[in-house]
């Protein structure tokens, strides 16, 4: 049994809570932290304890939860301020971590935590990047690389929120939204994003001062455009699609909706108001994965500290198109 540690219970770490402690086979949620303490024992509580299985720790200091003996991999779900600090305390402790995107927020200190996990000599570090688990993902790089559409040309991607928080920085829609497309371009195309452009067209009224929508063109190693239209107020729901042309053919993503409801002379499907209905199912096989990968050889699966590196340098690269209106080249430099 994988004993899991949990730093951050906010949106993200109680449903990661939730998950391991009730769908999550291999694996057991062992202690919890967040500066809010009475949020940590709310998760802490709601955990199930039956048998001999101990009931969950809340406690007081994030680097104390990483040494803990009872500890065998941490969990990192708090602010993304924070990430650096805390994968770093995990390398030294030598402790299997999984990271909530971003691995760090600036480039630098994602070059910190891939020198440090090369300096300890093997993997430890995964990326919360969770679409790669997501079953209409995976459908759509099966159909790509059993050469059902031919050589890939374009990608076009929409990224659609319901609502986002008064006055978000424009920059946030890449880094904190867009940076989902960043990472599932380069996982579904296998290749490195090599320039980055961003366009910004008229605000929505809902925006406020937040540039929103935004539209970012990718350009891969080989050649591939990517676009990605990011509209973090959308309004009527959480709605994520792409379609992946190639040469032979087409293969669009779509979210699949469990009813349909007729009413008022409309016919149409619900959406969810947030992306935890939607990549429910992604989340789920994401930690089932980590846990299995830790069982099997003690190596976490999923998205690496290179995967998290990488989209943080195409994220910065893609703020600063935004910030300038000039196209940027994207030097990830050679591969740690």
């Amino acid at each position: 049994m994988i004993q899991v540690g949990i730093i951050g219970t906010g949106v993200m770490g109680s449903d990661h809570a939730r998950l391991l402690s009730t769908v999550v086979a291999g694996a057991s949620l062992t202690a919890v932290y967040d500066v809010d303490r009475a949020r940590a024992a709310t998760v802490a509580g709601s955990v199930p304890v039956a048998g001999s299985v101990p009931a969950v720790r809340v406690l007081n200091d994030p680097v104390e939860l990483i040494r803990d003996d009872a500890v065998d991999a941490v969990l990192v779900a708090s602010s993304d301020a924070t990430h650096e600090e805390l994968v770093l305390a995990c390398l030294k402790a030598g402790k299997p971590v999984l990271c909530e995107k971003p691995l760090a927020p600036t480039v630098e200190s994602c070059r910190r935590i891939l020198d440090a996990e090369r300096a300890y000599g093997s993997q430890l570090v995964s990326v919360g990047f969770m679409r790669r688990y997501d079953p209409g993902y995976l459908e759509l790089k099966a159909v790509l690389e059993g050469g059902w559409i031919g050589a890939p040309l374009l990608l076009h991607c929409v990224h659609r929120n319901t609502a986002a928080p008064a006055g978000q920085p424009s920059a946030m829609l890449i880094t904190g939204s867009a940076v989902h497309e960043i990472d599932i371009s380069r996982w579904l195309l296998g290749e490195e994003i090599v320039a980055v452009s961003a366009h910004a067209p008229r605000r929505s009224r809902a925006a406020g001062s937040t540039q929103d929508p935004q539209l970012l063109v990718f350009e891969s190693a080989s050649g591939v455009l990517i676009d990605v239209e990011v509209f973090v107020n959308a309004r009527y729901g959480y709605d994520v699609r792409c379609e992946l042309v190639g040469e032979d053919g087409t293969v669009a993503l779509d979210a699949v909706a469990p009813t349909v409801l007729r009413h008022g002379s409309v016919t149409g499907a619900m959406l969810p108001r947030d992306w935890r209905p939607r990549f429910a199912e992604a989340y789920r096989r994401e930690l089932q994965d980590w846990v299995d990968g830790l069982h099997a050889d003690q190596v976490p699966r999923g998205a690496s500290a290179w995967d998290g590196y990488a989209a943080t340098v195409v994220a910065q690269a893609t703020v600063a198109a935004l910030e300038s209106g000039v196209r940027q080249r994207v030097e990830l430099g050679p591969r740690r």
